[in-house]
């Protein structure tokens, strides 16, 4: 049985989603974070990274800077730039990529779900990731950034999503286009009738996924856990108990590739290591083209699960695993793990890729020329990876086993800012 609760939302006041709405917190660096407020000081990402109200000798993790991001979303809210609806509402949150549209359901999830693993994960967090943001829910007391949870898509789910966005049509809370091109419209659940459905349609569920955020809800959960020890009479309906998410039926979703550079041939030269691939797989030179829609085109990016394409002195290669090299295992049977064991770990040297400089992760975002650009400026060769399934993820967080580091990149990315729980 999975809970996931309507709750009073504090969201942008109207006319001012578009300019609070901001990428998650973590794919800028600090550079970068202080660029877009100079360029746009009402983007959520001066609350979400409140160092870039500081100059460089403050550090991004100064206590001051977390009070300071507490402050700034108090005095947010008193102006008007954000208001607190009065009930509890569930939401829907569309994104449009390149006309393909996901449509989630924005809520709380519960903690207790978390920690017994009904709510399912695929990732390893890491503490000091875990604790910026451990820092910034707390002391703000508020959950900022939602997490992107999976669930297996049903009638029940399908008929009252439908219902909405027919309900409503033409009527959103929010409709706008962001800069990068991604559409997001954002509507209001608040008929009685509808709630249940959707309470009911999550507790009839086994299980939900965490498909992105794996260290933003365990950071939610330990402030939650923190909260309880210091409210010794809690009973389990406190804001504290849950955490803002938003919940994508699998068969709406894209992950796209992510891809892997390395920097050096482990001292083999272009021909060398090039036999050696032919060894290990099933390589072919491929001369064709990375945009063209002509179903006949050669395509260099790979078309299918076990190839992967490669760059290297200037050219592309098609590589197709070998059946008998794919293990029948929700891990190790998945392509960045092949790639992993039988070619960047035996051959390059690359032992872990989560530590070794030698290696670089692109995603798919970037396009196969970035990794061409790649290879001709910092690296020897480029590996592109067929991106890994919704169902390969759910298979691996079933067996409560990890994926490799890098496996998936999900796009498009959900905007902070627009959905704030209060916890």
């Amino acid at each position: 049985m999975v809970t996931v609760k309507p709750f009073q939302c504090v969201r942008p006041a109207v006319g001012m989603a578009e300019k609070i709405a901001a990428l998650p917190y973590d794919v800028y660096n600090r550079e970068e974070a202080k660029g877009v407020v100079k360029r746009n000081p009402q983007s959520f990402l001066a609350i979400d990274r409140a160092e870039t109200q500081f100059g460089d000798e403050v550090d991004t993790y100064d206590p001051c800077v977390y009070e300071k991001a507490a402050s700034m979303l108090r005095e947010w809210i008193q102006k008007g730039a954000f208001i607190k609806d009065e009930q509890e509402c569930y939401y829907i949150y569309a994104l449009t990529m390149n006309g393909r549209t996901q449509s989630g359901i924005v809520g709380c999830a519960s903690i207790d779900d978390y920690e017994n693993g009904i709510i399912k994960k695929h990732e390893n967090t890491r503490a000091d990731k875990e604790l910026d943001r451990i820092h910034h829910v707390d002391i703000c007391s508020a959950q900022t950034g939602p997490i992107f949870l999976a669930y297996r898509n049903n009638e029940q789910m399908r008929k009252v999503t439908g219902e909405v966005l027919q309900e409503q049509k033409g009527q959103p809370l929010y409709d706008f286009c962001a800069e990068d091109g991604i559409r997001h419209t954002v509507y209001r659940i608040a008929d009685p009738k509808q709630i249940e459905q959707i309470r009911s349609g999550f507790a009839a569920m086994e299980a939900v996924y965490i498909a992105d955020g794996h260290h933003r809800a365990a950071s939610a959960v330990k402030v939650g856990q923190k909260r309880r020890a210091e409210h010794a009479g809690y009973d389990g309906t406190e804001e504290f108990n849950y955490f803002l998410s938003v919940l994508f039926p699998d068969d709406e979703l894209m992950i796209m590739d992510y891809n892997r550079v390395v920097k050096d041939l482990n001292g083999m030269t272009e021909e060398e290591f090039l036999h050696k691939m032919q060894e290990l797989f099933d390589v072919s030179e491929v001369k064709g083209t990375m945009g063209k829609l002509d179903p006949a085109a050669n395509y260099i990016s790979p078309v299918q699960k076990g190839q992967f394409s490669m760059y290297l002195d200037k050219k592309w290669y098609r590589c197709q695993m070998r059946p008998q090299d794919i293990p029948d295992d929700p891990v190790e049977g998945l392509d960045v793990s092949v790639l992993q064991n039988r070619l960047l770990d035996p051959v390059l040297g690359i032992k872990d890729p989560k530590t070794d400089k030698r290696i670089d992760f692109v995603g798919g975002i970037r396009g196969m020329a970035e990794l061409e650009r790649r290879c001709n400026t910092d690296c020897k060769v480029a590996f592109a990876m067929y991106p890994t399934a919704i169902a390969e993820l759910f298979a691996v967080a079933d067996a409560g086993r990890l994926m490799p580091p890098k496996s998936t990149w999900f796009e498009p990315k959900l905007r902070s800012g627009l959905f704030i729980h209060e916890i």
